[in-house]
Formats: structure tokens, C-alpha cells, sequence
């Protein structure tokens, strides 16, 4: 029985173990190569960066934002139109988040307190801001050369005098990062038996420790390898740490779980659930203008088509991660095995050559995949 729970608990984690080295052969080792390792971050961030907020909404009842691929070319646009006009780059960063953190109040307030259903309230928000896009585009690719604005979200940090090809800090930072971590969950294992808290057994610990360690410490390796640390990384993991820790140790990222596994008795005990539902609508727009910022430097330049489908890549991360489709359960963590897993897959059928329409119906095997194993594995399948 323990063993189920176990394997229940990290299906994804042996799903993506086992689809990276599918890839790997398949495409013989190009997948692992240090420029596609890099790349598969770079070409993700926006996925990993929005499926956190999509979490929250989704944790809110199964409830999904149809909108943050047209914010985030919304977001886009307006940065690179005012930097094509010669403004500089904090004005546009600020323009961009400012037009999402409206979208964010706007539809928050739609939303949590109107009480419009949001798939609805989404749906028109796909289109109108996706129009509003195209209108301050005039139609046209804006291209954006503007070197400091690339090099806040799409430089990489090397050490002065290292070469793109033997970035040697890059490898000694993983495994600082590494010892930190070691030495935090080592900490944590011990104060908690201290205190007469229930544990897993060392030896569970030990090994789930020398893996994370060891998977750091090769991706630093490999990163040395091609450019050094992408500043990308940087922004994804201060999102990332911001919403795990929201969401896991506090009582503000609590009520999210609360409102989407009961949200009457939520209201009953005295929680507003018209304000959770604000705040996850709210955060997750302000997420996507962020994605738009890190998705226009990567690219070098933004179009009226930027940004489409993303929101059902930031959807599918979040359900193949772990997240309930009826709300009320997922994580951070879930979610971003989740986005790595769903990377390594359009990275490997790219890689591969595999034609559009076959990388679609694999997508779509893949996530209908996760929704049944959730539906079957939780007992929701409607049965008297």
C-alpha cells in the first residue's frame, strides 16, 4: 500500500524520467546536447512563469484564464512600441506590466465580485486584448534592438574573461546552490524529529536529496557548457519560489486550496471567497505581462500572433503536473514537472522532425492522459 502511495505521488516525476530518455534515444542524444538543455529553459519560461498563476485558478474550482496569451501580446506590444519610439527600457517594462496588472483588475473584479462566469469573462478577454494588440501594432512585427531591455531578460551571466564554451562559474554556482539546498533540507529533517514531528525515513530523504542535488549539479555542468547561466533562469526562479512559498506556507495561499474544495463552508468560516477569486485572476495577468517581456526579449521582436495557444500550454502544465480539474489540489512543484515534462516533449518531436499535426495529437494524448489518471486515481468518475 505504501508503495502504491509512493508511486501515486510521483507518477509525473517517473513519466518525465521516462519521456527524457524516449527522447534522448530517439534523437540520439542530440536532447541532452548543452545548447538544447539551455534552450529547453529559454523556450519554456514563459510556460513555467504563467503556470503558477494558472495554478491558482485553477486550485479556485477547475476554473482556467482563456486570456494571458493575448495579455501576454498585449504586454508585448506595448513594450516594444515604446521602445521603437526611443523610450527607454524601465518605461516600457513599466508600460507592459501596467496594461496587465489593469487586465488583472479588471477581470478580478469581473470575476470575484460581479460574479461573471470566468470562462466567459476569459473567452472575451482572449479577443479583446488580442485586437487591442494587433491596433498598437498597426498590424505590422515591431522588431526590438534595444540592448539594455535585452539584457534584463535575455543576457547570460559569466564571469569576466570566460568563454561562452567553458563557463566554469556556471557549474561552481549549481553546486553551491547544491550544498545550500542539502544543508536546508537536512535542517529541516532534523528540527522536525526534534520536535517530535512525523518524518519519512532517512534513507527516503537521502535519496530524494541526492537526486535533486545531482540534477542541479548536472544541469550547472551543462550550462557551463553553452553561454553560462541564462538571466531568464533568474526570473523564473524568483516567480517560481515566490508562489511555491505562497502557496504551501501561508494562510493568504491556503484559502486558494480552501475555496476550491469547498468554497460554501470557505464562506462560512469567515473567508471572502470574491476576494480569492480577484487575487488569482489579478496575479495571473500580472504573470502573463511578465511572460510577455521575457517571450519579446527571447524572440527580438512581437507580432499580433504572439502568445497564441500559450494559454493552453500554461493549462495542460498545470493538469499533467498534478493539478486537480476540479480544483482544490495541485502544487508549484507538481506544476513545474509538469511544464518541464510538456517541454521536453515539444523539444524532442522538434528535434525529431515529427510533422505539426502528429506534435498536436501527442500534446492531446498526453493531457487527456493526465486529466483521467486524476479523474480515476481521486475517485471522481461519477460512479453511485
Amino acid at each position: 500500500m505504501k508503495l502504491k502511495s509512493t508511486l501515486k505521488q510521483y507518477t509525473m516525476v517517473i513519466a518525465l524520467v521516462i519521456v527524457f530518455i524516449f527522447f534522448t534515444v530517439l534523437t540520439g542524444g542530440r536532447l541532452i546536447l548543452a545548447q538544447n538543455i539551455s534552450n529547453l529553459l529559454l523556450q519554456n519560461a514563459y510556460v513555467m512563469v504563467m503556470a503558477c498563476g494558472m495554478l491558482l485558478c485553477i486550485l479556485t474550482g477547475g476554473n482556467v484564464d482563456l486570456s494571458v496569451g493575448a495579455t501576454l501580446c498585449l504586454s508585448a506590444a506595448l513594450a516594444a512600441t515604446a521602445l521603437q519610439s526611443g523610450k527607454s527600457p524601465v518605461v516600457a517594462i513599466i508600460m507592459a506590466m501596467a496594461a496587465a496588472l489593469v487586465i488583472g483588475l479588471f477581470q478580478g473584479i469581473l470575476i470575484g465580485y460581479i460574479h461573471v462566469p470566468p470562462f466567459i469573462c476569459t473567452l472575451a478577454g482572449m479577443f479583446l486584448y488580442r485586437g487591442l494588440a494587433r491596433a498598437v501594432l498597426d498590424s505590422k512585427t515591431c522588431g526590438i534592438t534595444n540592448e539594455k531591455f535585452l539584457d534584463i531578460f535575455s543576457s547570460y551571466l559569466r564571469m569576466p574573461g570566460e568563454k561562452p564554451r567553458a563557463c566554469t562559474s556556471s557549474l561552481i554556482v549549481a553546486v553551491i546552490v547544491a550544498v545550500v539546498i542539502a544543508a536546508c533540507m537536512l535542517f529541516s529533517y532534523y528540527g522536525k524529529k526534534k520536535h517530535g514531528y512525523e518524518t519519512k525515513p532517512f534513507i527516503s530523504m537521502l535519496i530524494k536529496l541526492i537526486i535533486i542535488d545531482a540534477l542541479i549539479v548536472i544541469y550547472g555542468w551543462k550550462l557551463s557548457q553553452f553561454k553560462g547561466i541564462p538571466v531568464m533562469l533568474l526570473w523564473i526562479l524568483a516567480v517560481v519560489i515566490i508562489f511555491a512559498f505562497v502557496t504551501s506556507s501561508t494562510v493568504f495561499g491556503r484559502y486558494f486550496y480552501a475555496v476550491g474544495g469547498n468554497e460554501k463552508a470557505t464562506k462560512l468560516s469567515g473567508i471572502d471567497p470574491r476576494r480569492v477569486y480577484f487575487w488569482a485572476y489579478f496575479l495571473m495577468s500580472a504573470l502573463a505581462g511578465l511572460s510577455g517581456l521575457l517571450v519579446a526579449a527571447r524572440i527580438g521582436s512581437v507580432d499580433g500572433n504572439m502568445g497564441n495557444t500559450y494559454e493552453m500550454d500554461a493549462i495542460a502544465s498545470c493538469f499533467i503536473g498534478g493539478a486537480s480539474a476540479y480544483g482544490g489540489s495541485g502544487t508549484v512543484g507538481g506544476v513545474m514537472v509538469g511544464a518541464v515534462l510538456l517541454g521536453v516533449i515539444n523539444q524532442g518531436m522538434s528535434i525529431y522532425g515529427l510533422p505539426d499535426q502528429w506534435q498536436y495529437v501527442v500534446k492531446g494524448v498526453v493531457l487527456l492522459a493526465a486529466v483521467i489518471f486524476d479523474v480515476v486515481s481521486n475517485k471522481k468518475t461519477g460512479k453511485a
